[in-house]
Order: structure tokens, then sequence, then C-alpha cells
């Protein structure tokens, strides 16, 4: 691949690295992004900021040592902290960074029409207020922002990977009289956002869900939104997938290889390569080349996700599935685009409680599954249609359970981060009123 002259320093910290070190890597970010805030419909803050962070991992006699600056011309310095650190790491396995392999250059999460300037910025909160002015509620807060990047990854072995990304954020809060509502979208392309949409649905679901009523305590058919699922999903049957969790036992799924561990229609895969998806990469954070990776399908579970550092721990080979939290981050299990799929159907024709989103999801019990949220902006719903309006109430049970009792699939699918998921239908679960 192309290295830029704009980064050759990389390759003079490799080559001091490697007077010192068996292996180094290097994780380079550069961009730049703007963003404004609102205050009920005026803009009252608006930045551009730039986003430039090296990190080093060295290696050495099993030795893994980081660190991480936003000031890339101290590389020396902070490639003596990783060196120092690393030696007051345990030794593990470790059986070598990945070699350079032949990909392809073209980002697969990169708008190259997209322009972060400010101008860009307020249309889409424009826009946002726009489509909010379709319903009687107040905007109390909102947001927009654009981002572009370009990330580098080198290692000793010979990688030389750059890649690049953009993206495209938006969300507005509403208030009338007691209740509220929330809306956001995401993307790494310009053409997939609708801001219109996301102040029409804040407004909407804060005006719709005023005078609500009360819910019998008991089993009720329930539809989670993507945006619902996703909590729940995300904070327990995701993590229940990484391979770090299953060896140091803190997963449910762990010695479940093989065996049926949801709806037999149900099938969840990361696709790396998706096409203009949020976490679309050639290459993991480690420089693993990526690909389709499915942990269930239809209902049998097939592999658990790992990286490096746990594949070489537990015997295993890396799924390509590192990721990082930013430059300063160290390589950790994880996934670029989760998608759940399956059997769609029209899920919304008989009569069924619709909810739009849940509060407290982080505090769901990641080994045992079990969970007790609030429910927020939620409704009966029948023919596709919202009915009724519901008061707060709770909905308690097991992630994992509630994933051998699914009923449905919507036929459209929603990407919320690096989720790609359909609304979906589970008969009879626990609903308690107030």
């Amino acid at each position: 691949m192309r290295w830029w002259v704009a980064v050759a320093w990389i390759d003079q910290l490799i080559h001091e690295a490697e007077k010192t070190v068996d292996e180094v890597e290097v994780f380079y970010v550069n961009g730049i992004s703007v963003s404004a805030e609102l205050k009920q419909k005026k803009v009252n803050l608006a930045t551009t900021s730039k986003d430039c962070g090296l990190g080093i991992r060295t290696i050495h006699q099993g030795k893994i040592g980081s660190s991480a600056t936003n000031d890339p011309e101290q590389w020396r310095i902070c490639l003596d902290a990783a060196i120092a650190s690393g030696k007051l790491a345990t030794p593990q396995e470790w059986r070598g960074l990945p070699a350079p392999q032949s990909l392809s250059r073209t980002p697969l999460s990169f708008d190259k029409s997209l322009e972060v300037e400010p101008a860009g910025v307020i249309d889409l909160i424009e826009k946002m207020l726009t489509g909010a002015a379709e319903h009687p509620a107040e905007v109390t807060s909102g947001a927009a922002s654009l981002s572009t990047a370009t990330v580098t990854l080198a290692n000793s072995q010979g990688v030389r990977y750059t890649d690049q990304h953009t993206g495209v954020s938006l969300s507005l809060e509403a208030i009338h009289n007691q209740s509220t509502g929330y809306e956001f979208d995401h993307s790494s392309f310009m053409e997939k956002v609708d801001p219109e949409s996301v102040g029409e649905r804040a407004t909407f679901f804060a005006t719709e869900s005023d005078n609500g009523k009360e819910i019998a305590t008991g089993e009720h058919d329930i539809l989670l939104s993507p945006l619902a699922y996703a909590e729940l999903l995300g904070n327990v049957f995701v993590p229940a997938l990484s391979g770090r969790n299953v060896h140091a036992g803190r997963s449910r799924l762990g010695q479940s290889l093989g065996g049926p561990v949801t709806d037999s229609q149900l099938t969840m895969y990361d696709d790396p390569l998706l096409a203009k998806a949020n976490g679309s990469v050639r290459w993991d954070a480690e420089g693993t080349p990526t690909r389709r990776v499915d942990f269930i399908r239809e209902g049998i579970l097939e592999t658990f996700a790992y990286d490096l550092k746990t594949a070489y721990r537990f015997d295993k080979k890396s799924t390509g599935n590192a990721i990082r939290g930013g430059f300063g981050g160290l390589p950790a299990i994880g996934h670029h685009n989760f998608v759940v799929d399956g059997k769609r159907s029209r899920v919304a024709d008989d009569r069924v409680v619709y909810i739009h989103n849940v509060v407290g999801a982080h505090t769901a019990n990641p080994t045992s599954g079990e969970f007790s949220v609030e429910l927020s902006n939620a409704f009966w719903m029948e023919d596709g249609q919202f009915e009724i309006p519901l008061r707060s109430a709770m909905l308690s049970g097991n992630v994992f359970d509630m994933h051998k009792s699914i009923s449905g699939l919507s036929k459209e699918s929603r990407a919320i981060g690096s989720l790609v998921l359909p609304s979906i239908r589970i008969n009879k679960q626990r609903i308690i009123g107030k």
C-alpha cells in the first residue's frame, strides 16, 4: 500500500524501536470535526476541533508495553514510555504481529463528498428544527456534527495501512407537558441521514406520549424498537460472545458452542465489509484482515470473537475483531457491524406493546442476563399504528431467555452505532405497571 511522506516519521519510530524490542505497533489518528449544540431553538455553541493522536504498543519477550500522546512530534518520549511500561508487564504467549496483506485501498466508510464546514452543521440543525415543527412539543436540546479522519496502522512486520472515515451525527430532544421525546441519527454518509425525520420523531414521541394510560402488571407481547433492543443486546448479549469473557468465566454462552442459544430464526454476525455501514473496515485495530464472522447461525452458536492477545493466550486464532476506543486505547475485542438477521415479517399487525426506548439497561447483569429497565415512549400498537400511550412502567426478565422466545423480526433494520438491528417482537414478557 502507498506510504505517505507525511507520516514517514513512523518509519523512523519503528526503526528506533527495533533496537530495543522484538516488535512495535503504531496507531496514528489525524482528523477534524465541526459540531454545534442547540439550547431550545438557538445554537449556543459551535466548535471546530482537531483530533490528532499517537498510540504505541511494544512487545518484547512476551511482555506488552504501551503509551500514547496527542503530540506525535514527541514520539521518542512516547516510545520510551511504552518500552518502560513493557518491562513491568507480565509475560504471555505471543506469536507475532500480523504481516502485511494485499488489501483494497478503497475506504468503506468514507464519504468523499462530505465537507466538514460550519455551514453544513447549521444546515443539519435547521432541517431538524423544520421536522420538529410538525408537532407542538418544545425543543429542549440538540446537536449536530460532521467529522473526517485518517487512521494509520504500521508495525515492525511491514504493515503500512491507511484508511479514511467520515461521520455525520444528529440528535434532538423535546418535551410536551411532562413527556419527553428523543431521536438521533448517525452515518458515515450524508445521504443516509434524515435530519427532518430526527426532529419530527423527537417531537412526535414527546407529544404522543403525553397523558399515558396505566398498563396492568403481567405478561404482555412486546415489540422492541432497534433503539430499545440495542440497549439490551449491547449491554448483555454481545459481551457474552467475547472470547475474553468466555475464557474468564464471565459468559453464560461459554459452554454452549455448537448448541442452540437463541430461537432458530435468529442469525447474528459481524460484517466488517458491509457497504456504507458505520463500522466497515478492511483491517482491524491490530492489522488483521477482516472478514464476516458468523457467531450464531439459525440459533446455533458457532464461534466467539478474538483479538490477537486473547487468541494467543488460549490457542485460538484472531477473528479480526480488535477495536480501539481512540488513539490512546489498547486493542480490545469488539465488533465492526454487528448484524441481527432472520426471517422478516409484519410484526406490528397484531396488538402489541411497542417500546421505543428503555432506561437502565447498563445495570443488567452481563453474566446472568437478568435485567429490569424502565420503559420510555411506550404505546399500545395494532395494525402498525400507535394507539394508546403508556405511563412509565418496568420491563424485567433475562436477555438470554428472551432470545429464545422471538416471535418475529421487522422487515426494516436500523443502524444504532455499530449495531444493525430490526425491531424484535417477543411474546409473554413481564411488564410491571406503576
